[in-house]
């Protein structure tokens, strides 16, 4: 493939739409020695694989962690981070059997996906080592041999879910598993930021808590994509200081990276707006598969997923059509694993993906990638471009903008991906709302004791305090105990997504597939149209008690969109600036909001009917970012009373899709909410909040860099092309109040006042 020539050809099909081409030079491989301490038949095993030497940074992780220090190694994808690892460990493991009662060494490995830890043990199982007895323990592992894993596996792959459900309440009956435990890797563990992050950082630390217990005190691996402080980031995690290997000595092959903008079209209203890019996606991944280049492209929603796919069979020959699926969070286990395969064997020339293919499986012989839409970060971007050219030849990716600000800002300032690091990640170990259920759940594994406070932080008291006025502990002569009949670990779950509600098919009671709690009320009402596999379904009834959706077969001929309602009280503000007659400030806010509606569309985008829904408020404590503007202030700028609320909630809504250019984001993890008068403050207030419990440190990033975030938001919506807003600057693509009211003009002005006195 000459990714060069292919692009001049798409460019050409499809008129004005390139935007800019980067190339991406090769990388020259740096080759290092084999570890003297390998174990030979470990060593035999790899050069029999075809693995002539490793590479420079290969050999820097595996001393390091055979030497028992924990380690960190930040490379780029495809670049072999498993190796590293893997050397020490298989060695311990190898040269550990028949020792300590025939056990000998343990070792955990952590990954975020089953489906990345099945890759994993499937790349060990085929060294076929002897006395290395690897096992998955996950969800889907049958309960009579979860038994077998813990008497006799050595290697456990498992992910942190497990770890907390599972291993952790259970510790008794890993009792000789953990006793010689000398390893855990923490693989993908740049995914661990913000409140999932704290989750992790909590469990990593009930783990090493639990491993003492049993004299064990392993060496910990973290692996991760290319982030900007990776040592920080890790010692957060583990709660102790790490060395860290950055320096990449992997080859890697050149890569032509495209910046692309779906054209302008007019609306039904008359309005601007740009061809959907999905759309725009689908077609792109329908073209290439018809070129036979194997190509993934990714969205950023599960639904987002099923249409692209759906717009790429359409556009493909017959005989093409089954060459391309989807695959995404939510769909069963076999139909995973059925997709996977029929991607390794090339079956599958294309598969529209969301980032459980990103995190989720090993894939080398993929020729292009084509992105709908930013991902949220610039590491996310870059772990998704590298999924193509995994085989050492020349790759492509094609970034598709979304009708998005950042989006359009991105492809009109190629800078901003192609000049900039990597963001830093965000992970607050010391969240209460994270740190509490935590010290639950140890309590419940072992009684907590004062000499546990330095392990778990300096809220430890407090919060333990906390919890026995609630009494959910017992406070002792020795210690804090579990005060109450059930599992503390049944109520806590990590990915800050509450129970998932099941998808059941009402006929056959059977269950299609799942979505989190937070987003049920929103995705899977009564009356909403949910797609899976394709396959069109109506949801017939929510119940939220028993965390089901039934539903029933069918295509309407529209889809829904719930409509909300959200207000905000300021609880406590932490920090703040005087920005002359502005305030802006970050502290502890209580955020409400309820689905109270859905509307019904036609596929063209007409409004046919708006229903009513009788959903119970949510409540959400978190951290936001917030600035009042005087009314006397707004007036000598042109906007009156009136004016306020129109170009207060578009600057919200711009300000929301800029934020993630500064702090290590998705636009659907920010939150916002603006009024012409908040009863807090007296004053017209814009605020910006974290969607996650106790916050995620994506708000205080940007009070910390407002100047530079909204002066980037002021400058994406005057730089763009419509005359009154549109989904490219200022309309949200998941606003509770159907985009009205707005003002692109009068945002314009009040980004210009506001920036007038930043300091």
């Amino acid at each position: 493939m000459d990714p060069a020539d292919l692009l001049r050809r798409l460019a050409g099909e499809h008129p004005g739409r390139l935007l800019h081409v980067h190339e991406v030079p090769e990388r020259r491989e740096q080759l290092a020695a084999w570890p003297e301490w390998i174990a030979p038949t470990l060593h035999g095993a790899l050069t029999g694989s075809g693995i002539g030497a490793p590479w420079s940074h290969q050999v820097e992780v595996a001393d390091a962690a055979h030497a028992g220090r924990h380690v960190v190694v930040s490379t780029g994808t495809a670049s072999g981070k498993s190796l590293g690892y893997l050397m020490p460990l298989l060695t311990d493991l190898i040269e550990g059997a028949g020792a300590l009662g025939g056990r000998g060494a343990t070792a955990i490995y952590i990954s975020p996906t089953k489906a990345l830890a099945a890759d994993q043990r499937a790349r060990i199982g085929d060294l076929a080592l002897p006395g290395v007895r690897s096992a998955t323990y996950d969800g889907d592992t049958p309960a009579e041999e979860r038994r077998w894993v813990r008497e006799h596996a050595n290697l456990v792959l498992t992910n942190p879910d497990l770890v907390h459900h599972s291993l952790l309440p259970g510790h008794e009956r890993w009792s000789s598993f953990l006793r010689a435990l000398r390893y855990v890797i923490v693989d993908e563990c740049h995914v661990y930021r913000g409140v999932f992050g704290s989750h992790l950082a909590a469990v990593i630390r009930r783990l090493r808590r639990i491993a003492a217990r049993y004299k064990a005190y392993p060496t910990f691996v973290f692996a991760s994509a290319t982030v900007a402080d990776p040592q920080e980031h890790a010692a957060r995690l583990l709660g102790m200081p790490l060395c860290s290997v950055t320096r990449d000595g992997s080859p890697r092959g050149a890569m032509t990276f495209a910046l692309w903008e779906p054209p302008l079209i007019t609306d039904t209203d008359g309005r601007p707006r740009r061809t959907s890019a999905l759309t725009e996606a689908g077609e792109l991944l329908a073209d290439l598969v018809v070129e036979d280049i194997q190509t993934v492209a990714f969205a950023r929603s599960r639904a987002g997923v099923e249409v692209l796919a759906r717009i790429a069979r359409e556009r493909l020959p017959v005989t093409l059509e089954a060459s391309t699926a989807a695959y995404r969070g939510g769909y069963l286990p076999e139909e995973r694993r059925e997709l996977e395969s029929a991607l390794r064997s090339r079956q599958l020339r294309g598969l529209a993906a969301t980032n459980a293919l990103e995190l989720g499986i090993d894939v080398s012989g993929l020729d292009a990638v084509v992105l709908a839409g930013w991902p949220g970060t610039l590491a996310s971007l870059w772990q998704q471009a590298g999924r193509a050219g995994r085989s050492g030849h020349r790759s492509l990716a094609i970034l598709v903008a979304a009708d998005d600000p950042l989006d359009t800002f991105v492809v009109h300032h190629p800078e901003s991906v192609f000049a900039r690091g990597v963001e830093a990640t965000v992970v607050d170990p010391d969240n209460p709302h994270v740190l509490g259920p935590h010290l639950a759940a140890a309590a419940a594994e072992l009684p907590i004791t004062p000499g546990d406070f330095a392990l778990f932080g300096p809220q430890t008291g407090a919060l333990l305090e906390t919890l026995v006025a609630k009494h959910i502990l017992k406070r002792r002569p020795q210690g804090w105990y579990w005060a109450r009949p059930d599992r503390p670990s049944d109520h806590l779950t990590l990915r800050g997504a509450g129970e998932l509600v099941r998808i059941v098919e009402t006929r056959t009671g059977r269950v299609i597939g799942t979505v989190d709690e937070a987003s049920a009320h929103a995705q899977v009402h009564t009356g909403a149209v949910h797609v899976h596999q394709g396959q069109t379904w109506v949801i017939t009834e929510l119940d939220l008690a028993d965390h089901a959706a039934q539903a029933v077969r069918g295509d309407p001929g529209w889809s829904t969109q719930a409509r909300s309602v959200s207000e905000f009280e300021i609880v406590r503000e932490l920090d703040h600036r005087d920005w002359g007659p502005l305030r802006l400030a970050f502290g502890h806010v209580t955020v409400r909001s309820q689905v109270t509606s859905f509307l019904r569309r036609l596929p063209g985008g007409e409004v046919i009917g708006e229903h009513p829904l009788d959903l119970p408020a949510r409540s959400l404590s978190t951290k936001a970012m917030w600035w009042t503007l005087p009314e006397d202030a707004l007036e000598a700028v042109g906007i009156g009373a009136p004016g306020i609320p129109g170009a207060a909630h578009a600057a919200e809504h711009a300000a929301i899709g800029m934020l993630p250019l500064f702090a290590t984001a998705d636009r659907w993890d920010i939150g916002g909410v603006s009024t012409d008068r908040h009863p807090d403050t007296g004053l017209p207030t814009i605020l910006i909040y974290d969607g996650h419990p106790g916050g995620a440190g994506f708000a205080e990033r940007g009070f910390l860099r407002a100047s530079e975030w909204l002066g980037a938001t002021r400058e994406a919506i005057a730089a763009c092309a419509c005359d009154r807003g549109c989904p490219s600057c200022v309309q949200s693509p998941k606003c509770g109040n159907g985009n009205e009211p707005l003002d692109k003009a009068g945002a314009i002005s009040l980004l210009d006042l506001t920036l007038r006195h930043a300091t």
